[in-house]
């Protein structure tokens, strides 16, 4: 047992799908698992283990910012020996070539985070995806016939208050999307050696001003879902 999760070991497995939202994790495992257990329900960010196509998967919430999630990853990682870490995550754009609802597969994260700073100083440090997990998951959202992208994302500190001035000039650099969250799990799992990945899909368009509900973002998002499913069956 962790300060944050209470699972008893060997109760989580060895892939862990991560999305922010609890009741997400709750959908997955509702909808896609088979003989689950409910192995958290520590501040009512919920974990799951169960069996997907016959291979034994969890889905744990992480809840919002790289606080949140370098806290479950690092948990996940050293308390229970998890070796990889898929985030399945809404985020939002500013490219003009990414539409509302597509998926991207974040290759690294740009990031504004002190988290970085406080670790590497004047260095930049460039968190990067596990390739073999990005190529899995790219190859399959191909054949799956997904609308997705790859490339770079950026996650910000911020989320009322974020410089959209910046987040613009990123864009011109052909950063596909920006979230909370995906700088952290690709910090934490360099730091502890395990495999991870962020798929992303962009709910939120600042172009168009598009957006989707709460309940939407819950329940509606099962291309990512999917994908990430699919991928960690590969592993």
């Amino acid at each position: 047992m962790s300060f944050h999760i209470e699972a008893k070991q060997g109760e989580i497995a060895d892939t862990v799908l991560l999305p922010g939202d609890p009741r997400r994790a709750k959908y997955i495992a509702d909808t896609y698992l088979e003989d689950v257990i409910c192995y958290n329900r520590v501040r009512n960010i919920w974990g799951y283990t169960g069996t997907y196509k016959g291979k034994r998967l969890s889905v744990q919430g992480t809840g919002m910012g790289m606080p949140t999630m370098s806290i479950y990853a690092t948990e996940l990682i050293n308390d229970y020996g998890v070796k990889n870490v898929i985030r399945i995550g809404s985020s939002g754009s500013y490219h003009p070539d990414i539409k509302q609802m597509d998926i991207v597969l974040a290759m690294g994260a740009c990031t504004n985070s002190s988290m970085y700073a406080h670790k590497f100083g004047n260095f930049k440090f460039a968190p990067i995806a596990d390739f073999e997990l990005l190529r899995t998951a790219h190859d399959l959202g191909i054949s799956m016939n997904k609308r997705i992208k790859s490339g770079l994302v950026m996650t910000e500190d911020h989320f009322y208050e974020a410089d959209t001035d910046m987040h613009h000039t990123l864009a011109s650099y052909q950063v596909l999307a920006c979230d909370n969250e995906t700088a952290a799990l690709y910090l934490v799992a360099a730091k502890y050696n395990a495999k991870a990945l962020s798929i992303l899909t962009v709910t939120d368009h600042a172009l168009t001003n598009q957006t989707i509900t709460a309940e939407e973002r819950e329940t509606n998002l099962n291309d990512m879902i999917e994908l990430g499913l699919e991928t960690a069956l590969k592993l």
